[in-house]
């Protein structure tokens, strides 16, 4: 139950849930290769690692999820770097919230893009050598409104139903090459998701970033024999 020495990929690593999962799992021994299109933010990412002296390294690959050369620009480098990949952590998303009517076709196509067409993107380039070894893992961060709707939240939650239909198929024809495959719902995040200032009144009852990383440390450290399918979190404040 640990995830030293694994090499672990998480995509929109530059802020957040992804930054803070990847500096614990590095913290914890894990080698991370990081991917978000801020560079910066991941150089800088990178170089706290390296200055805190982390048990395992954290290495940046800018990309843009829905480019499917960049993704395998990501894949190689961790294969290149570490020779297998363990874990791969599709967290790149992003939210728009309008009625329908005032929601534009680019806003629909980009949004879906990245959420749901760059889980894909990521999910097949790692896929080929995580058959090849006969084991893997591959985590899809969702949102608890894969299970629900609400409305303002047409084009969100479309694409998180969407991602939680891949995670479901996706288990079904990878569990018999030894990969695992786990869908998280989490519940309100304070991180730079929300607008600074949204909801202030109640924001500092909710999940933190560091909550989910614990969270995602706990997901991908289970022993070889067991898979957590799907893991739903929330903060205690949150009707549900």
């Amino acid at each position: 139950m640990t995830v030293e020495n694994k090499t672990i990929i998480i995509s929109g690593a530059s802020r957040g849930i992804g930054r803070a999962t990847a500096m614990l799992l590095a913290e914890h021994g894990a080698n991370v290769v990081v991917t978000a299109r801020n560079a910066d933010e991941l150089s800088q990412l990178e170089k706290e690692a390296t200055e805190g002296h982390t048990r395992g390294k954290i290495v940046a690959v800018p990309g843009d999820v829905t480019s499917e050369s960049d993704m395998e620009a990501v894949v190689k480098t961790a294969l290149d770097q570490f020779k297998h990949i363990d874990v791969v952590i599709n967290n790149a998303g992003y939210g728009i919230f309008k009625n329908v009517d005032e929601l534009s076709v680019s806003e629909w196509d980009d949004l879906m893009a990245t959420n749901v067409k760059g889980t894909f993107i990521l999910t097949k380039a790692a896929l080929p050598s995580l058959k090849a070894q006969g084991s893997g893992h591959i985590v899809v961060v969702a949102s608890d409104v894969a299970k629900r709707t609400f409305a303002g939240g047409s084009l969100y939650t479309a694409s998180k139903y969407a991602q939680e239909a891949f995670t479901g198929a996706l288990r079904k024809e990878v569990r018999s090459f030894g990969i695992k495959v786990t869908g998280v719902y989490s519940g309100l995040v304070d991180s730079n998701f929300h607008a600074k200032g949204d909801r202030a009144d109640t924001r500092g009852s909710w999940l933190q970033n560091e909550d989910m990383a614990e969270s995602m440390l706990f997901i991908v450290s289970r022993p070889a024999h067991v898979v957590i399918d799907e893991f739903m979190v929330h903060p205690l404040s949150q009707e549900y």
